[in-house]
């Protein structure tokens, strides 16, 4: 599902004269279907950039990122705008460490909107939506009100369910647990157990040592890519 092959990155600082940041260079691994790849590493060492490479949000300046996408594969090192956009639509979702929602919008309607904008009817997508809500103990009380109103945590969780809403084969996770107590840790890493046995392929970034035992099929540490930057 998904390929990387030599992918780098160099970060161009314009207001400190052009100078060069490397990032990460000669990343290479490869997920199947099913399988859950956790990257490991210190902070700074380049595990959210390839994240953001795999999902086409930071273009590489070198290497492929190759993605099953409609029973072909695409390059999206090499991918037009156009091409990266469909590949998110249809092939690869996100869960962001930040929930980015439109102010004012309904915490369940905000949770629907992948399923809506993909075409499934409002009363279908708010039930799938309330269900996930549910699972991850939001009160129902609070899906009328928008997530902007709510706790870090309870923000962390209407992003998560976002996130897993949509049957997508390639799902990414950026510390998807780091703002949740045990109890909707324990909630995030059953709904990362249902993804994969659908055949998900998935890439996490998890600090937790716990979390990482039970959801990782593969362990990548990214220093050697960073170190070779």
């Amino acid at each position: 599902m998904i390929d990387v092959c030599g992918a780098e990155k160099t970060f161009m600082m314009h207001l400190q004269g052009g100078i060069e940041l490397p990032v990460v260079r000669g990343v290479s691994f490869r997920v199947e279907p099913g399988e859950c790849v956790v990257l490991s590493g210190p902070s700074g060492a380049g595990k959210s950039s390839i994240l953001k490479m795999v999902f086409g949000s930071y273009r590489c300046d070198g290497g492929r990122i190759g993605i099953r996408h409609h029973g072909g594969m695409v390059d999206l090192a090499a991918a037009e705008p156009r091409q990266v956009l469909s590949v998110r639509r249809s092939t690869i979702g996100y869960v962001s460490q930040f929930l980015r929602a439109v102010p004012r919008v309904p915490s369940i309607d905000v949770v629907a909107e992948p399923l809506t904008a993909s075409g499934m009817a409002r009363a279908d997508a708010r039930d799938r939506a309330g269900a996930l809500l549910r699972r991850l103990n939001i009160p129902e009380r609070l899906w009328s009100l928008p997530p902007s109103t709510f706790s870090g945590g309870e923000q962390q969780r209407v992003n998560i369910a976002r996130g897993f809403i949509c049957d997508l084969p390639i799902l990414l996770l950026d510390e998807p647990t780091a703002s949740l107590d045990a109890a909707n840790r324990a909630v995030v890493v059953e709904l990362i157990g249902q993804k994969k046995r659908q055949g998900v392929a998935m890439v996490a970034i998890v600090h937790d040592d716990e979390i990482r035992r039970v959801i990782a099929d593969r362990i990548v540490d990214v220093t050697a890519f960073a170190s070779a930057a």
